[in-house]
């Protein structure tokens, strides 16, 4: 929700925001529906139909659990929520929020800003342990019609500390809910969460976790990405904010709960022990990965705040209902690599839902010398923030809308040899879910597509047929209607 100078008003929780989204006219109520299939359903399909655009939905009078006890799916999925989740101006577009997000890192908006402990907070209004421990206390929605289980943890924030280094890791794994007080985490090889449980599994120890399952969108945001090593996400989504996040210790393992977070589990994760989990619909589309043996946390003790708020993602066939929210940082992040390795004339960057916000990723360049368009096409597939799983790179040129696949895919149509101007490379990070890959090593091919005009004719190329620019804005002034 913006004030009278377009600056969006800071919000403290996630029910803050619920206002704002509201306020925005994007924010869509629903009750009496079953967690059993049917809230998975009615997200997935309100993200599919004007993705982007679309509303966050609440969910309320789950069957089966009491009034109040509600699920919030697709928070940060449009670029006026995802403005309002980050505190940047009200953007016009996609490209228009990722240079505001992009702008904010470049100013040291987004230097790390550290959580400051306090004694109390909403979270603290309820603590469950021992017999009382239970998750189906909490409407668990079984996702999609194949999952092999219930999942109270999608849109989520798994809290680890180093035993090496003491530095706090956040991380989203997907969290089954096995009874009502052991859970199932699967976790892709390769995510910083899965060195540090086989560092405390080396030790002999049991790995202590958080799993935080209902929270400010912004810590799922800094949670999902791949920030670098060492960096505590944490920090991360602190300054993002331009202010520390409030953490409480947590009563066994004195880990971070976010004070005003929804849903809270501490437990153990104890090396050898093991239950089947999945499948499961990941977020490229397919039951990427078969039901297997998986580590099993033991829940000690659950928090949450009165008339919790479950928060929910619904990985399917895209778009998805947080895949706009990872397309846009993502795109921010790459942007931001690519010009610290020294790229110059970025004009926009956009990775597509329609690729998961992760496998079809768009970078437009002004040209500036022989080679340039190359250049930016393997630093964008091979910076850290765009190489986990991506497939495809297409670099275009200035006069085309990254974000716009048409725009894209006139490109390649028309300005792309597919002889001359692709290139591979081979064996990159990629992850189990990639349903190319049946089996280890998950390392993935990936091409490199050079769809700008060729440098040696850029002053020979054909001229674009279309109205220009001036006549454009005349017309669309005299007759607003049309273009509203």
């Amino acid at each position: 929700m913006a004030d009278g100078t377009g600056q969006i008003k800071r919000h403290e929780d996630l029910r803050d925001l619920i206002e704002h989204f509201e306020a925005l006219g994007e924010l869509a109520r629903v009750d009496g529906a079953d967690w059993d299939l049917e809230v998975g359903a009615v997200a997935e399909l309100t993200a599919q139909k004007d993705p982007g655009r679309g509303p966050a939905v609440l969910f309320d009078n789950i069957k089966g659990y009491p009034e109040g006890f509600r699920i919030l799916s697709g928070a940060p999925n449009s670029f006026r929520r995802l403005a309002t989740v980050l505190g940047l101006p009200m953007p016009d577009d996609e490209i228009a929020l990722v240079r505001s997000y992009l702008e904010r890192i470049r100013q040291g908006g987004a230097d790390l800003i550290p959580p400051v402990e306090v004694s109390d907070g909403p979270i603290l209004e309820n603590i469950l342990e021992g017999d009382d421990v239970d998750l189906f206390k909490f409407p668990v929605p079984k996702v999609h019609e194949l999952d092999g289980n219930r999942y109270i943890g999608t849109d989520d924030m798994v809290v680890m500390r180093d035993p090496e280094d003491g530095h706090i890791n956040l991380g989203t794994y997907r969290i089954a809910v096995h009874d009502k007080n052991t859970a199932g985490i699967w976790i892709s090889p390769g995510k910083h969460g899965r060195f540090i449980r086989e560092k405390y599994f080396k030790q002999g120890k049991p790995c202590p976790v958080l799993i935080s399952c209902g929270q400010d969108p912004l810590l799922f945001l800094a949670s999902h990405q791949e920030i670098r090593g060492g960096v505590s996400e944490l920090d991360y989504a602190g300054g993002q904010r331009g202010r520390p996040f409030e953490v409480i210790p947590s009563k066994s393992h004195g880990l971070p709960i976010p004070a005003n977070a929804e849903i809270v589990l501490e437990g153990t994760i104890h090396p050898g022990e093991e239950r089947e989990e999945g499948p499961f619909g990941e977020f490229m589309g397919y039951y990427a990965s078969e039901a297997s043996m998986q580590p099993v946390v033991r829940i000690e003790r659950i928090y949450h705040r009165n008339n919790p708020i479950l928060t929910l993602a619904v990985p399917s066939r895209p778009p998805e209902n947080f895949t706009f929210a990872r397309s846009a940082v993502k795109s921010a992040m790459i942007w931001d690599e690519v010009e610290k390795a020294g790229l110059a004339g970025v004009t926009g960057v956009w990775c597509h839902e329609a690729g998961a916000g992760r496998l079809f990723n768009v970078i437009a360049i002004k040209q500036g010398y022989p080679g340039h368009a190359k250049q930016a096409g393997m630093l964008a597939a091979n910076c850290r923030a765009g190489n986990y799983a991506g497939r495809w790179t297409i670099t275009v040129d200035d006069d085309i809308n990254p974000a716009d696949i048409n725009d894209v895919i006139w490109a390649l149509s028309t300005r792309c040899d597919p002889v001359e101007d692709v290139d591979f490379i081979r064996r990159a990070w990629s992850t189990p879910l990639d349903p190319l890959l049946p089996k280890p090593p998950y390392e993935s091919n990936r091409a490199v597509v050079d769809a700008c005009k060729p440098w040696g004719r850029l002053n020979e190329f054909p001229i674009t047929a279309e109205a220009g620019p001036e006549l454009r804005r005349r017309v669309k002034e005299k007759w607003p209607e049309l273009f509203a």
